[in-house]
């Protein structure tokens, strides 16, 4: 994403989340406990702007998403949203079905790594949340549940039947979008669905100690291997080896790369600087 700004500063009070940032770290909770963390259409909206006013502002070198109360986040909120939508028009629908799509591609396509603390439920929406991150940190309470079918609609939402066959296989990704069962903490750890799992109420702590290692690290490395990643799934071989190629090409010109020969040879550590 560009980083070239309008003339509006950056938003300071979001009502539907906790923003916290800390040297590079940015901690974004979802902040409707009473409610499990429901989702409302504002809280995707928040969601879709925040994001992208943090990958303009490049200061950001990690995030670490995460959920208040007793659970990450149970989805839609059936009231705000599920019997809001029954008013709505096909154009409004689509709309509202874009704009929850567009939440997952600024996970994906933000220009630093995304971290999932996950605890308790992650379902529906919660789930996607979750699944479009770069890495999910899950304690034993996790489960996660795609439950779209459940209420009557396809289990390929905001983009559930292109991410998840990717992370844990077709079989696993059928099985889950189309029964919409709960994937448990060691099911999902089984499957490829957790990245990591903590002991009981240790995702928060390990979620931030992967972003502080992350954003420690060279972040533009990280910003390219992740845009890398996104890109590549779907490209044959030829295409993503000459992507490969024009992308190390450049960063072999950049800072970093210069400082870790330096920091080698001088036998100290490396003072990353992102370019």
């Amino acid at each position: 994403m560009s980083p070239f700004t309008g003339s509006a500063a950056r938003t300071a009070d979001w009502e539907h989340l906790r923003v916290r940032f800390d040297d590079g770290v940015a901690t974004v909770t979802l902040a409707r406990p009473e409610k499990l963390n429901a989702l409302t259409f504002g809280g995707y909206a928040d969601l879709r702007d925040l994001l992208a006013e943090l990958s303009r502002e490049r200061a950001v070198r990690a995030l670490v998403l995460a959920g208040e109360g007793r659970g990450f986040c149970s989805g839609g909120d059936v009231d705000e949203i599920i019997g809001a939508t029954l008013s709505l028009d096909t154009a409004q629908l689509l709309d509202f079905n874009r704009m929850t799509g567009q939440v997952v591609r600024a996970i994906r396509e933000c220009p630093f790594p995304v971290v999932a603390a996950v605890h308790g439920v992650a379902a529906g929406a919660g789930a996607v949340l979750a699944l479009a991150a770069d890495f999910r940190i899950a304690d034993p309470s996790a489960r996660f549940a795609f439950l779209f079918t459940r209420v009557g609609l396809s289990g390929g939402d905001m983009g559930a039947a292109y991410l998840l066959p990717r992370v844990v296989g077709l079989g696993h990704a059928t099985r889950l979008l189309m029964l919409g069962d709960p994937a448990r903490a060691p099911e999902a750890e089984r499957i490829g669905l957790i990245s990591e799992l903590t002991e009981e109420g240790r995702a928060d702590e390990a979620a931030q100690a992967l972003a502080r290692r992350l954003a420690d690290g060279p972040a533009l490395a990280h910003a390219q291997t992740k845009a890398l990643l996104t890109a590549e799934l779907d490209m044959p071989l030829a295409a993503s080896v000459e992507l490969d190629a024009s992308t190390q090409a450049l960063l072999m010109n950049g800072a970093d790369y210069a400082e870790f020969h330096a920091a080698f040879t001088e036998k100290r550590p490396p003072k990353w600087q992102g370019r």
